[in-house]
């Protein structure tokens, strides 16, 4: 074969690759084009995204959130305006509850003056300094004898207690001296120890006796 020939066969072969090329080309371009109408067909209505962006909107969770997002807003806010009004005041302790009232306070009311003398009164308030107690302990023991006995030395009871300070049995009184029966000084005295062993003062035993109603 010539140059020549060889020359016109090639140029024929690149046409036709050419013309295939062309072909293919329009054949995707066709099919790509057929793909898309399909495909926006089937999403023709709104945009999904945006729809469910909109249903977002109106649901119970985006009103919950919505509504935080203010309160949120609204506590910052009023953590800025905080201001200090005043200071706490510190609770005091109440005043000891004492033995000679059973309530807060201070000792009971003294006698204005001493029990007339020669009275089991007198007797007992002067004898007072020797137990160690002071005489504004008189009050609380004038309580307690006078509910008891009302001073008699003879005053008993169907249990069996006796004297002033009614002693139970009686006879205990025999450690103050012999005459327990009959001698007031005498009951005054063991009546007087006995309240000082028990509760430590006339005033302590008053107290117990307001609770009790004996001592």
């Amino acid at each position: 074969m010539s140059q020549h020939r060889r020359r016109v066969a090639g140029r024929r072969r690149s046409r036709r690759s050419v013309r295939a090329f062309l072909l293919t080309t329009v054949v995707a371009a066709v099919v790509v084009a057929a793909g898309a109408e399909v495909v926006l067909k089937q999403f023709s209505g709104p945009d999904p995204l945006a729809y469910a962006a909109a249903s977002l909107q109106h649901s119970h969770v985006a009103t919950e959130l919505v509504r935080q997002r203010q309160h949120v807003i609204l506590m910052t806010a009023a953590t800025k305006s905080f201001k200090v009004v005043g200071s706490p005041k510190v609770a005091t302790k109440p005043a000891p509850l004492t033995a000679a009232t059973g309530t807060t306070g201070t000792a009971p009311i003294i006698p204005a003056a001493p029990p007339n003398p020669g009275t089991a009164q007198s007797t007992a308030y002067n004898m007072l300094a020797s137990f160690g107690f002071a005489h504004n302990q008189f009050g609380c023991l004038d309580n307690i004898w006078s509910r008891e006995s009302g001073w008699r030395y003879n005053a008993e009871n169907a249990s069996g207690a006796y004297g002033i300070p009614q002693a139970l049995p009686g006879s205990k009184m025999a450690s103050a001296g012999s005459d327990w029966a009959t001698n007031p000084a005498t009951q005054i005295k063991w009546g007087l120890g006995y309240i000082k062993s028990t509760y430590g003062s006339p005033c302590n035993a008053w107290a117990f006796w307001q609770g009790h109603g004996w001592y």
